[in-house]
């Protein structure tokens, strides 16, 4: 800790020392035209003989990554948003005071300059300065400099240097941005309109899960951040848009996992005349082609494995997955008191009162969704654990209803939607009913829903898709905080 201080007193001195020269350390008048990459592609066939007296000159700007000092020139290694490119600055062509003044700088600090390209004798594509200037003073050191930025929690904490000093994170989310903007293409391709719904409600509605609690002064309410958009999505499907899409963050007071943050990405959309199965094979669509176009291929590498996401897709019922991967007699499934034994075996801690449906799917997490590493969806969940869900005309007791799992964790839900209002308030009494013995999880009354139901919802069918859950596997990432740039943390330890 006493060399990192001493670190940071030489650079304050050095960011005194320019001031004193008349030079800003924090300039912003210097004009900044070309990218490395403009270089790279403009020149990447040209031998050192081509570029021999090349008129081509490129303003840049970046950061020092890297130098090599050679007494009366040196070579950087300069980073900007599209990578890094060589540059050499020497003494003769910058100018003696400049030069001097350069020598000092440090790693990290952020520099303009000017020059045209040209060859090493090894034969890399680099820039020839002939005028270079300090733009921003490092006061920091890059970590490298002294222990290098290997600690997850650090990396997660200071995502600023993270992203500054290991070029593969800065990958992970420009193909993060690029997911986004297929999916946002594709569903516009296909007639649906994007929208914004309300973040903060004054229903906590739309899932199962536990709501953050906020207050508005003026209004001298409490609003709940969203956990979902689904309601307002579905109030516009009611009003006449169809197909209606919105790509949103969404917050549920839950626990922090490898696959769950309090604050997460979503896109959530309605087709209007459609069922659930539509939406399946919309969804392999969907997902087949932001594969093929971001990682170029329906095969690929995920940890140690390999994922297919080659179509058509396993489709299961939850009773068949557990009698596959559980390797359970089918009858017991249809006994609450033997299938509450079962789980018993498995070592499940659960009230002796849980209602059969919810039983069910607490089995179903323990011995199928590990095991479901390609891409299978499950269907016919009970209706009891599907308060949103429309019942299943043969079965009522399921609803028409799928999760799509890969690489063992849910990446959607998808169901055709309950549009019978008396069918949905009589649900939303019984969810008051769960929420009142203590889960706070159930889902509240929204009477306005309601109201809007009865205006007519057409039939419809809606999913949500985890956008960092999809990203995490198209950039094989094992966490959820590998493709958020901020993940919520515990306070840093003073």
């Amino acid at each position: 800790m006493e060399e990192l201080n001493e670190i940071l007193l030489q650079r304050r001195k050095k960011m005194d020392d320019l001031r004193e020269q008349g030079v800003n350390p924090y300039a912003n008048d210097f004009p900044v035209e070309h990218t490395s990459e403009d270089v790279k592609v403009a020149h990447a066939d040209q031998d050192a003989a081509a570029l021999e007296g090349c008129e081509a000159r490129y303003t840049i700007g970046g950061r020092i990554m890297a130098r090599r000092d050679f007494g009366k020139a040196a070579f950087i290694q300069l980073q900007d948003r599209k990578g890094r490119l060589q540059v050499y600055v020497a003494r003769d062509q910058v100018g003696a005071e400049v030069f001097e003044s350069f020598k000092k700088w440090d790693l990290g600090d952020i520099v303009g300059l000017s020059g045209a390209p040209f060859r090493t004798k090894t034969g890399e594509l680099s820039l020839r300065a002939d005028q270079i200037r300090i733009l921003t003073k490092s006061l920091q050191p890059l970590p490298e400099k002294w222990h290098g930025l290997t600690d997850v929690e650090t990396r997660y904490r200071q995502r600023y240097v993270d992203l500054m000093v290991n070029p593969e994170v800065r990958e992970v989310f420009q193909k993060r941005s690029r997911i986004i903007g297929l999916i946002r293409d594709f569903m516009q391709d296909r007639d649906f309109l994007e929208v914004e719904t309300p973040m903060m409600q004054p229903l906590a509605g739309g899932a199962t899960a536990k709501p953050f609690i906020t207050h508005h002064n003026t209004l001298k309410m409490d609003l709940f951040l969203r956990i979902a958009p689904e309601l307002y999505l579905k109030r516009l499907v009611v009003g006449g848009f169809d197909r209606v899409f919105e790509i949103n963050r969404n917050f549920r007071n839950e626990g922090i996992s490898i696959q769950h943050n309090p604050e997460f990405t979503m896109m959530e959309f309605y087709q209007a005349y459609a069922t659930y199965h539509d939406l399946m094979d919309f969804t392999e669509e969907l997902i087949c082609h932001v594969a093929n176009e971001v990682v170029g291929s329906e095969v690929f590498a995920y940890g140690e494995r390999e994922v297919d996401l080659s179509a058509p897709w396993e489709r299961l019922t939850v009773r068949e997955s557990i009698v596959r991967y559980g390797k359970v007699d089918p009858a017991i499934l249809e006994n609450r008191d033997k299938l509450f034994d079962y789980a018993k075996t498995l070592g499940l801690e659960l009230d002796k009162n849980i209602g059969h449906g919810k039983l069910m799917t607490e089995i179903f997490d323990e011995v199928v969704e590990p095991n479901l590493w390609n891409p299978t969806f499950i269907t016919e969940y009970p209706t009891e654990v599907s308060p949103l869900s429309r019942k299943n005309d043969e079965r009522p007791e399921v609803v028409d209803r799928f999760e799509l799992f890969i690489v063992g964790r849910e990446l959607a839900n998808a169901f055709s939607e309950l549009n019978d209002p008396l069918d949905q308030k009589e649900r939303f009494v019984k969810q008051l009913a769960e929420k009142e013995a203590g889960d706070e999880e159930a889902h509240a009354m929204d009477e306005d829903y309601v109201r809007a139901l009865e205006h007519g919802l057409p039939p419809t069918a809606g999913e949500g898709i985890g956008i960092d859950r999809l990203v995490m596997l198209l950039t094989n990432s094992a966490s959820i905080r590998d493709v958020i740039l901020f993940p919520q943390l515990r306070p840093e330890a003073k």
